[in-house]
């Protein structure tokens, strides 16, 4: 096979294609600099667990319309805010840790959601809404996609300080400005739309892989932020790119084939990165030489 076949003909040939570049391409741009920021704020798995919360909101509309957009994605949001804003009120009204509380919320959701599904889909149905099909991306779930792309974009760009320092030190931004409650809860939700949006191309267990997966791998080659969301983006793009060839050459599904790609990025950063594990033996040997 030559070069072309193997990495432009697939993308020239079959609109599904490209379809699934796009939509991939979208969710990166939107997806991997929020995932930066979860890092950073120590959220990671928190991620993990509001895009699972999303499931039984999605299952109520499916239930309701079937396999529709609109009545999906509606009821996932309005699920994830409202295990992240719970999870949250228990967290500042107990003595439960917000972790807890989180996954206490999220197992009882994701578990409510298979059922709800269960009642009237097929096993067919169940995979879709757990995994994805983003080879079956339409133009209404590549707009809505390229929606969220663009709220969370623009809302990242006119908060960009007030976020960064909320991630670092709220305390110093709650003693210098009120923003602090605020910045918080448009930061949860721009991930519970990330999530909504990835949810459609990857399903509700992988949305959360394009969004932590690229951050994880730029975090070990900079130490500057706007680098690593850079960064993220360009390994979102390729694992994207990377998983769909090879889906499409090995007749592999397509959704973990995109996040194993990304997986990979993560394993080699963390292996050859500048601050990986190798960069640091190769600096011990040089200042004991």
């Amino acid at each position: 096979m030559t070069l072309n076949e193997i990495f432009l003909a697939p993308f020239v040939e079959f609109e599904f294609m490209r379809r699934a570049l796009v939509g991939t391409t979208a969710l990166a741009l939107s997806a991997c600099p929020v995932g930066v920021f979860l890092m950073l704020r120590r959220m990671s798995l928190s991620g993990d667990a509001i895009a699972h919360s999303i499931l039984p909101g999605a299952a109520i509309g499916f239930l309701v319309s079937g396999l529709q957009l609109l009545p999906m994605t509606f009821g996932g949001l309005v699920a994830g805010l409202a295990v992240a804003v719970l999870s949250g009120i228990v967290a500042r009204s107990t003595i439960q840790r917000e972790d807890a509380s989180l996954a206490a919320f999220y197992l009882v959701s994701l578990a409510l959601g298979v059922l709800l599904v269960s009642l009237r889909g097929s096993s067919v149905d169940l995979l879709h809404v757990l995994f994805g099909s983003v080879l079956a991306l339409n133009d209404q779930a590549l707009v809505l996609i390229a929606a969220i792309a663009t709220v969370s974009l623009v809302a990242l760009a006119s908060v960009w300080r007030a976020l960064v320092a909320e991630c670092l030190d709220p305390v110093f931004l709650r003693s210098v400005s009120r923003v602090g409650p605020f910045v918080h809860l448009l930061f949860l939700v721009l991930v519970v739309l990330n999530l909504v949006g990835g949810f459609q191309a990857l399903g509700t267990l992988l949305s959360v892989g394009l969004m932590i997966l690229p951050a994880a791998a730029a975090r070990f080659w900079t130490r500057r932020l706007e680098a690593m969301c850079a960064l993220a983006i360009a390994f979102g793009l390729a694992a994207s790119v990377a998983g769909l060839l090879v889906s499409y050459h090995l007749s592999l599904a397509s959704g973990p084939s995109i996040i194993l790609a990304a997986g990979l990025v993560y394993l080699v950063s963390l292996l050859f990165g500048t601050r990986g594990l190798l960069a640091g033996r190769r600096s011990v040997r040089h200042r004991i030489a």
